[in-house]
């Protein structure tokens, strides 16, 4: 018989014949700086490091999956698999202090005990994979959090039949809150091709999976960011693949699959739930965004060196890096004037104005000239940003808040949100910055 534990967003543990493997494996709430579990968990950590995994699959480096102080909490000797392109990845792994770390590769099975995992190709194969997880004659498919293209979609299909699909069920809005009076509500149903997928896939058991959390409790991101709800997502996939069960779980939850169907198991001990579980999404389109200003209210007051260093950046270190980094659309070809305003925890803005011609980046204060382009940012989000690895996810930028002369709007209609300055100049180069960030903080204690 198969166990299926949740751990939390796309973490899960499986047991068969008294062997544990685990995936995804975060152990904080909240994780990724302000990702808060939902529903609520905490975790108990000195049970985590007494638990000996026979082997932790990560599908790929973004934060929210590959943690490296959640990996600290595992024995060194706990073999990891990783799908990952970039070496530096492992290194950091290796740097924590794990001897058996080992690059995933598509399509080539991993034997665990009892277990065959097969590393899957996502659609962004540069970026993410799926699992297949073969046990006790169970066959499950774990897409993680990755979209599925047609021609891996052939290759699961003729890899059935499925006993259970985990599935990620919301579609996340991280760009249109970056530009929220620009970008139209979500409409209130599935991507069409998900259900086509999941007819493929014919599936016993479909489980909700991924993006299981919240911002903090004061965000509008949490009206906005989610469109879609368990109650939803249960409802559609239930009207279109009727011969299938949708089963929720929580964190902690745990199941036995086998041959005559689904029954309970006793949860992870090590998750404990906090209030109310049965807890479901609410969006409101784009729930009305409160200012950048109000918004950087909400954090503690940087100390004088961050704050210099946030400043010496706007100066300096952004202009010197705008020409490293290129734009994907073409809006940016010719000269524009760029306003970023950087707000203190008392809400106080302070405007830095560029000239953006040919790669290059100049101050331009005292100039006048008609904008192409503007940015809003918590001056503590973006410190987070230069010190803390903090990703874009939880940045609460403001891009484009404002309404330009009909020639840029224009232009503007064909602009790629995240060509947004600086954004390019702080994420289009750089790889694994929240786990540097986390190495240099776990080492230095």
């Amino acid at each position: 018989m198969l166990t299926i534990s949740r751990i939390l967003h796309a973490g899960y543990v499986f047991e068969c014949e008294g062997t544990q493997i685990a995936f995804d494996t975060i152990f904080e709430n909240p994780f990724s700086r302000n990702c808060h579990a939902f529903p609520d968990v905490r975790f108990d950590h000195e049970q985590i490091r007494r638990q000996r995994f026979a082997a932790v699959f990560i599908s790929h480096f973004h934060d929210d999956h590959c943690s490296l102080e959640s990996l600290d909490l595992l024995d060194r000797a706990t073999p990891l698999y990783i799908y990952c392109i970039f070496e530096e990845l492992f290194d950091m792994v290796r740097q924590l202090g794990f001897s058996n770390v080992r690059q995933l590769q598509l399509n080539v099975p991993v034997q665990v005990g009892p277990f065959e995992v097969i590393p899957r190709e996502a659609m962004d194969a540069d970026v993410d994979s799926m699992f297949q997880v073969k046990a006790a004659g169970m066959n499950v498919l774990n897409v993680v959090d990755s979209w599925i293209d047609d021609g891996t979609l052939a290759q699961l299909a003729q890899a059935g039949p499925w006993d259970m699909v985990l599935w990620p069920f919301q579609t996340m809005r991280e760009i249109e809150v970056l530009q929220p009076s620009r970008s139209a509500a979500a409409p209130p149903a599935l991507p069409e091709e998900w259900v086509a997928q999941l007819k493929v896939l014919n599936p016993r058991y479909v489980v909700p999976s991924s993006c299981q959390f919240l911002q903090e409790p004061w965000s509008w991101y949490n009206r906005a960011f989610f469109p879609i709800s368990y109650s939803q997502f249960t409802r559609e996939v239930s009207e279109a693949l009727p011969q299938a069960q949708v089963v929720r779980l929580n964190p902690s939850v745990s199941v036995r699959l086998d041959a005559d169907g689904l029954h309970a198991a006793p949860p992870l001990p090590w998750i404990v739930p906090v209030g109310e579980q049965e807890v479901d999404y609410q969006y409101e389109g784009n729930a009305a965004p409160p200012r950048t200003a109000d918004i950087a209210r909400h954090f503690a007051p940087l100390t004088p060196e961050q704050t210099a260093r946030v400043l010496d950046y706007c100066r300096a270190g952004l202009p010197a890096k705008y020409g490293d980094v290129e734009a994907s659309s073409g809006y940016f070809d010719q000269p524009r004037y760029w306003q970023l305003t950087v707000y203190d925890h008392a809400g106080q803005g302070t405007q830095f104005r560029y000239r953006l011609e040919g790669g290059a980046a100049a101050l331009a204060d005292g100039s006048d000239a008609p904008l192409g382009w503007t940015t809003e940012i918590p001056a503590a989000k973006l410190y987070g940003a230069l010190a803390l690895g903090e990703s874009l996810t939880s940045m609460y930028m403001r891009i484009n808040d404002a309404v330009f002369d009909p020639a840029t709007e224009g232009d503007l209609a064909e602009a790629d949100v995240v060509d947004d300055p600086l954004i390019r100049c702080l994420f289009s180069d750089t790889f694994g910055a929240y786990q540097a960030a986390q190495l240099r903080r776990l080492l230095a204690r």
